[in-house]
């Protein structure tokens, strides 16, 4: 690829972001500088940096933000093309699975605080609503996660026959039923709080209690426990 005056390739070695990382801490590199690494090169007019401080807008210059824009979104960049994008929104759901897992660093759930963050740092980027259930053993720890149906940006349904089978397949004492809502209103619709007593009705048939209902987006969550709802 041919160089411009502007490539990383002639700076000095201490301020490109490679020799950077290698040599010091990479709490040291700025977000643009992290992002450049990942994107390796630039073209004729940016280079790699500049190219990462164009993705970064993207996001409003907000790593959070970021996280929601979409491959296509990043494609639309010149000098960003699909492996450079892919490249990018693996190391965003690699960051989004640890934020997840420190979460979940408590050994069982006892409460809605428990499993909450969890649940919103890997729901509350998605564009579209899902239905997602934890299956919990009798000791309250988290035997399996699987977002059970996906929908559109307003709505998605959980067919309740799906969600017991595999209740009974992982051997599940209790359910915590969770979804997102991308609008970022956090009450629970009139469909929520129906679905929510079918399943609760539902699973007591098979000995297995609700646990909790929870609803995620940008702005929190909201508990259906918490609120006396349940």
């Amino acid at each position: 690829m041919q160089e411009t005056k502007f490539s990383i390739k002639k700076w000095a070695k201490d301020d490109r972001p490679r020799e950077k990382l290698l040599g010091k801490n990479p709490s040291t590199l700025s977000d643009s500088e992290l992002l450049s690494i990942l994107i390796g090169n630039g073209h004729r007019e940016k280079n790699a940096v500049e190219l990462a401080k164009e993705v970064l807008r993207l996001g409003k210059n907000n790593l959070n933000e970021l996280g929601k824009v979409t491959i296509q979104e990043m494609l639309r960049i010149k000098g960003i093309g699909k492996v450079k994008a892919i490249t990018i929104m693996a190391a965003l759901e690699l960051g989004r699975r640890r934020q997840a897992a420190l979460s979940m660093e408590k050994p069982y759930v006892k409460n809605s605080r428990d499993i909450a963050s969890y649940l919103q740092a890997l729901l509350r980027d998605l564009p579209h609503e899902v239905f997602a259930v934890a299956y919990l053993n009798q000791a309250n720890r988290i035997n399996h996660f699987e977002i059970i149906s996906k929908g559109g940006i307003t709505g998605t349904i959980a067919d309740p026959r799906v969600i017991l089978k595999k209740a009974l397949l992982e051997e599940a004492v209790s359910l915590i039923l969770c979804h997102n809502h991308p609008s970022g209103n956090l009450q629970p619709s009139r469909a929520d709080k129906e679905l929510t007593r079918k399943l609760k009705d539902a699973a007591k048939l098979f000995d297995i209690s609700l646990f909790d209902h929870i609803i995620v987006s940008d702005n929190g969550y909201f508990s259906f426990a918490d609120a006396g709802i349940l």
